[in-house]
């Protein structure tokens, strides 16, 4: 019979420092898990789990070596298309306020404002470590920032959608006006363009990995804490 076991988790101290988090005392995973091991922890509750669902689930609803590079990459991964995405907003109320042009109902609506807020709230979790900085121990599992800053960036990608919705159909009428719809073909055009540039990024840093292992310690097999103790011996 058919028999899976879970992989086994790891305290703070038994992992390699880069992957330490503030407060974050245990519910660690193996940085050399197996591919199998990966799967079946999407199932077990480790300090991670809630932040692969709550990365998951929303996709179904429409560093190794400079962690501090990889923490400020992350951080333009969300700070990016936040404003992007705003700057026709950021214009708008530019011309509003700036000009003393008439803004109007319509030029910031309650799910723009909610979007704010949960964008700020986002960037506040992400850098504060909190509340796991205050009780260390205690939020290993449920309730750490990195759950909820997920769960606000889900949020706030919710009232992003809802913001742009409604932007759609209060300046519908303006838009007729304008220029004529992208059309079929150019529709397909943007978006293959789009798949295409994040193909790129994807096979850029798996590259890097795959012509490079011996730079990383994580992919040989063994903590570096192992490793160390096994020359030392």
């Amino acid at each position: 019979m058919l028999s899976l076991k879970l992989p086994q988790l790891l305290q703070v101290h038994q992992v390699p420092r880069v992957f330490w988090e503030d407060g974050i005392m245990s519910g660690y995973r193996r940085p050399t898990s197996s591919a199998l091991d990966c799967v079946l922890s999407s199932f077990q509750m480790t300090n991670e789990t809630v932040n692969i669902w709550t990365h998951f689930l929303p996709t179904w609803f429409p560093e190794l070596e400079s962690p501090g590079l990889s923490k400020a990459l992350r951080t333009a991964a969300f700070a990016y298309p936040f404003l992007f995405d705003n700057l026709p907003l950021f214009y708008r109320l530019g011309l509003c306020w700036g000009r003393g042009h008439d803004c109007g109902q319509d030029t910031l609506s309650t799910s723009h404002g909610y979007h704010f807020f949960c964008a700020m709230l986002t960037g506040f979790l992400f850098t504060s470590h909190l509340p796991e900085r205050l009780a260390p121990g205690r939020f290993d599992y449920i309730g750490h920032s990195h759950q909820l800053f997920h769960i606000c960036a889900v949020l706030g990608t919710h009232f992003q959608l809802e913001a742009v919705l409604a932007d759609m159909a209060s300046r519908r009428a303006w838009l007729a006006t304008q220029e004529p719809a992208l059309g079929l073909v150019g529709t397909l055009a943007t978006l293959g363009l789009v798949v295409a540039g994040n193909l790129l990024i994807i096979a850029t840093f798996t590259a890097s990995l795959l012509w490079a292992p011996g730079s990383c310690p994580l992919l040989q097999g063994g903590l570096p804490e192992e490793s160390t103790r096994t020359k030392q011996q």
